[in-house]
């Protein structure tokens, strides 16, 4: 086993995190800006701590790994079914459907070992076996912020600390807490300590128990139009999985507000057929209306202010709900539902035209049926949804393989701009589950093992109002993605062309925004340890007086047996907010790090990671921002007085 366990570890520790390649590779601009690419990230960091047995994984725990197909899932099970136990990760080439990035991306999240698992978990087993876990990180900031001299409750730093107690992927439990810069510590209204607490108890296979989970958890069920707050669903990343749907409950351990809070489980009541049930009661953050009616329902997490303090958990929602679902022989059907109770009605307010639409009300009610069929060469997949007014949402996939090189891909998805759902998340070019309608078609053509070329057009109608829109609309996104994975080169290439409608300046019409942003990367790695990446992405936007932006950066990694260094630095210019460009950085363990850029700048940053001894990793992280064009950064509470910004990044990690 040791052996075995080899390959993906060995690879690990010379390339450090490598499947944030994945990320960079399948994140457009809008998926940057969504929190679901911070839970995608987190998920993908705690599946790397506690990679899977191939030989004993289900198809669930298979799904949780974004950047496989139902069909590939389906074929490592067939191929498990057939042969018996793998002997090596070397059997993966067996797998038609895996290509080569694929191949080698699946084997940072899975092991193999041929060994029968224990049937019975005990306690003197688990003591003596299980793995304890403590993380802890503090963001130092080398500038003030107009909040900290006046406005902010607490102190600049960010800091958090988690624990876990994992034994194999049999039992989880563990506490994360963590406070944002500005937020009171130990003071005010944050008396017990940290602003936020996430407490969580996972445990599987245990009997007809598949999963249970205690405390804080997330659920998933179907393609996301009833409940979604685990995975999210960006162009590319869909089209690498092939739109297929992820049906999970698994324990909340990192530091988004986006959780249930109570009680789950899922259960096994015969050979394909499975339910799972939860409930939920937790505090909300909301603004309120003079008639105590909840206007809003806040996300953002922040508590510096007396003003966002005020909206710190006024609002209280019971959630409970669950799914019966079916599968054998390639065909899968589901049953999902969803009640969802407010101790205060949702009032929002709809003088808007665009607004008029929004959720409203005390108790909401959505229901589903999932359904999907899957077979070597194509695959059905697809979601219905009704809300409490009988508003429809659905969404449908198919994919079709039509060799081993070529695949196709088409979506279809009709959101009612009635549907009212607090909790869906899907596919969408707008944001929402709601006043969308659309089709998506992609493909892939991957002639060698090491080449892949992808490319998807999506047209989307609004028939109702959006924000800056005041009638219907439509957009149009198409995309265009080279990528060469060698043993030590990486190429990348992209073209993105996209059209959006915002009403004129009049509001007597729409005008047509044209955007184009390309990017190209080239990265490569030695055998010493070495490696580099350069990347260009720029962008134009031909609407106005046109405006132009771009961004060069370059990255370098060195690793040697007990330390790992990173560093990089980028130049970016551009005319304005809208011809922005991101920078995806190397971070600490559980730290999602993207940055966004405008005007004329340069970004650099190093960081050193040092492993001591067996259990002790420490990493510190030191960025900086120059601006060229400024003499200060931001805006209210958030604006430095200078231009520039520094943050130093400590953390330490203690595992045995």
């Amino acid at each position: 086993m040791a052996i075995l366990m080899a390959v993906p570890w060995g690879l690990q520790a010379q390339e450090g995190r490598p499947w944030e390649r994945y990320l960079n590779e399948v994140m457009t601009a809008e998926d940057a800006e969504r929190e679901s690419w911070e839970r995608t990230y987190e998920l993908l960091c705690e599946l790397e701590q506690q990679p899977m047995n191939l030989n004993t994984v289900s198809r669930e725990q298979l799904e949780e790994l974004p950047f496989l197909t139902s069909q590939q899932i389906e074929e490592l099970m067939e191929y498990r079914y057939r042969y018996g136990a793998m002997k090596s990760v070397g059997e993966l080439g067996m797998i038609r459907s895996l290509g080569y990035a694929q191949r080698r991306l699946l084997t940072y999240f899975i092991y193999i070992d041929e060994t029968e698992p224990e049937k019975d978990v005990r306690l003197n087993e688990v003591l003596k076996y299980g793995r304890h876990e403590l993380t802890t990180t503090v963001r130092v900031p080398f500038y003030k912020r107009k909040g900290d001299e006046n406005g902010y409750l607490g102190d600049p730093y960010r800091h958090w600390v988690r624990y876990q107690f994992t034994y194999g992927d049999k039992l989880k439990l563990g506490l994360v807490a963590s406070q944002d810069a500005g937020e009171p510590f130990f003071v005010h209204q944050n008396k017990w300590g940290y602003d936020y607490y996430s407490p969580f108890l996972q445990i599987k296979d245990w009997g007809k128990l598949e999963t249970l989970v205690l405390g804080n958890y997330r659920v998933s069920m179907g393609l996301g139009l009833v409940m979604n707050n685990s995975f999210g669903l960006g162009k590319i990343a869909i089209l690498q999985n092939m739109g297929r749907s992820t049906n999970s409950i698994r324990a909340h351990s990192s530091r988004s507000d986006d959780y249930l809070q109570g009680v789950g489980a899922s259960v096994r009541l015969a050979r394909g057929l499975r339910t799972t049930a939860f409930v939920s009661y937790g505090a909300m953050d909301a603004t309120l209306n003079k008639d105590s009616t909840a206007k809003t329902i806040l996300t953002s997490g922040y508590h510096r202010t007396e003003t966002e303090m005020a909206k710190k958990h006024n609002l209280h929602a019971l959630k409970t709900g669950g799914s019966l679902r079916y599968e054998a022989h390639g065909l899968h059907l589901g049953v999902n539902a969803l009640y969802v109770h407010l101790d205060k009605t949702l009032k929002p307010g709809t003088a808007t035209l665009y607004r008029r639409n929004y959720p409203q009300g005390q108790d909401f009610m959505n229901t589903s049926l999932d359904y999907g069929y899957v077979t070597h060469r194509w695959a059905l997949n697809g979601e219905t949804a009704l809300d409490k007014k009988g508003h429809i949402a659905t969404i449908n996939t198919m994919n079709l393989r039509l060799s081993d090189e070529w695949t196709m891909m088409a979506l279809q998805r009709f959101y009612s701009y009635s549907y009212a759902s607090l909790d869906a998340q899907s596919y969408s070019d707008g944001g929402s589950m709601q006043n969308e309608s659309g089709i998506y078609l992609g493909t892939t053509w991957q002639p060698s093992p090491k080449f892949r070329l992808s490319a998807y057009t999506d047209y989307a109608y609004f028939a109702w109002a959006r924000y800056q829109v005041s009638k219907s609309s439509y957009s149009w996104d198409n995309l265009l993605q080279m990528a060469y994975t060698g043993e030590q080169w990486n190429l990348g290439a992209r073209y993105r062309l996209r059209l959006k409608q915002r009403d004129d300046e009049r509001k007597t019409g729409l005008d047509n925004l044209w955007e184009h942003r390309v990017r190209l990367s080239a990265e490569y790695t030695h055998d010493s340890g070495f490696g580099c990446r350069t990347q260009a992405d720029g962008g134009y936007c031909a609407y106005g007086k046109g405006e132009w932006g771009g961004m060069l950066s370059q990255n370098v990694m060195y690793s040697h047996s007990w330390i790992r260094l990173n560093a990089g630095i980028g130049y970016f210019h551009t005319d304005s907010y809208d011809s922005r460009v991101w920078l995806y950085e190397n971070g600490p363990l559980y730290t999602y790090s993207i940055g966004q850029f405008y005007g004329e700048g340069i970004r650099y940053w190093f960081m050193a990671r040092a492993k001591i001894g067996e259990s002790l990793t420490l990493t510190a992280k030191i960025g900086v921002t120059d601006y060229f064009d400024r003499n200060h950064i931001g805006s209210g509470y958030q604006e430095i007085d200078g231009s520039s910004q520094t943050d130093l990044d400590l953390q330490l990690r203690w595992k045995i």
